[in-house]
């Protein structure tokens, strides 16, 4: 059975999940906000440079609760 990743909030929710009809990868979505690792373990906001980069975070940056 596949678990369900938990969010702190909706905001982290809608900005790790965003799918883009107009891009092929999230990394060239200005819209796509966080990437997040398997299962939800590690979160990272995305730099829009052309690659994948991202800064990895620990807490969200709208609720402010510590991330898993």
């Amino acid at each position: 059975m596949k678990k369900e990743i938990e969010y702190c909030c909706d905001s982290l929710k809608y900005f790790s999940t965003l799918n883009c009809d107009l891009h092929k990868s999230k990394y060239d979505c200005p819209d796509v906000l966080i990437d997040s690792g398997k299962k939800g373990a590690d979160y990272r906001i995305i730099i829009h440079d052309g690659g994948s980069s991202g800064i990895e975070i620990n807490y969200c940056p709208w609720c402010g609760k510590k991330l898993k």
